[in-house]
């Protein structure tokens, strides 16, 4: 079971660069067993889109859609995804460490006897036995786990391995999806963000925390988002305490985000908070507590009062921005 099986979950009929990453990725590893990368995509995607799976590497296109698929149903999804991995003789399921694959992951694993190794960093380190990199106590060390399943499943944490371009010739082909057991929930309605950088997708986040002192001085933290062209969020006990939504409340227990860069302003860095934002591949900190435990997370730090700060390194960016 040589064969790679990649789920690449759609928003709205497009795929995003978590999909194109955990493409990337999958082809990546059915190189090193010598398969074949075979996607299934559940829902109406358009076939140009589905196409653009093979600038990475994708090789095939499994495609079901209809009523079943319209929203996520974790039963017909998982039903889908273990028929597929039978159908393909697929050794290796992969997922985007998304809130969708901690959903359907697990019963995917039960249903085929699956090892699972969720948010995985990097490539396996060794194929027999079966190995793979991932963070563990909340990002302060690495672990390689060793998964002796015949069949494995492994989520990739964003921005983890990247968008790699291998270009290959794709085709496509309908699944015959066999009858799953009725779904015990009805969707009725659906309420989406707009207007905003979704905190998932962005490249740059700018967060602030309790040092802000109040929801009035806000306004020059979405002023550094606008000048960067980055999204905005907040730690958990400044949408606690209403000054923000609680969709932009990022940590252990809200959203896990690794963006290329991450601006944490007055925040202390609770692990919880960490444990969120660890990933990041490079953290600026402004805080008055030269001994706040984000310094130990951070790459670059700013000992001072963030309400004087921040406004001196926006006109800073601006200016750079205008001058470049």
């Amino acid at each position: 079971m040589n064969n790679v099986l990649i789920y690449t979950e759609n928003f709205d009929g497009k795929f995003k660069k978590s999909i194109y990453e955990i493409a990337s990725y999958g082809s990546e590893i059915a190189r090193q067993l010598g398969g074949e990368p075979i996607a299934i995509s559940l829902g109406e995607v358009a076939e140009e889109e589905l196409k653009s799976l093979g600038n990475y590497g994708i090789s095939k296109v499994l495609t079901a859609a209809g009523e079943t698929f319209k929203t996520l149903q974790n039963r017909a999804y998982t039903a889908a995804i273990a028929q597929a991995a039978q159908q393909e003789n697929a050794g290796v399921i992969i997922f985007s460490a998304s809130n969708t694959a901690k959903a359907i992951a697990p019963r995917v694993s039960v249903k085929l006897k699956a090892g699972m190794v969720f948010a995985a960093t990097g490539l396996p380190s060794n194929l027999n036995p079966f190995t793979v990199p991932k963070k563990v106590f909340h990002g302060k060390a690495f672990a390689d786990v060793v998964v002796n399943s015949e069949r494995k499943i492994i989520s990739l944490s964003q921005n983890s391995f990247g968008v790699k371009e291998h270009p290959a010739e794709v085709t496509i082909e309908a699944l015959q999806v066999e009858a799953a057991a009725p779904a015990n929930t009805r969707v009725t309605d659906t309420q989406k963000a707009s207007g905003k950088m979704l905190l998932n997708d962005a490249e740059i986040i700018v967060s602030g925390g309790r040092g802000m002192k109040s929801a009035d001085n806000w306004q020059p933290i979405e002023e550094l988002a606008a000048i960067l062209g980055a999204a905005t969020a907040c730690s958990r006990p400044v949408s606690d305490e209403g000054w923000r939504p609680h969709a932009e409340h990022v940590g252990q227990t809200g959203k896990i985000v690794a963006p290329n860069l991450y601006f944490a302003l007055g925040i202390s860095g609770a692990i919880q908070h960490l444990a969120g934002v660890s990933s990041s591949k490079v953290i600026v900190a402004i805080n008055t507590d030269k001994d706040a435990p984000i310094f130990q997370a951070a790459d670059y730090g700013i000992v001072g009062d963030v309400q004087k700060v921040l406004p001196q390194l926006n006109e800073a960016f601006r200016k750079f921005k205008a001058e470049n």
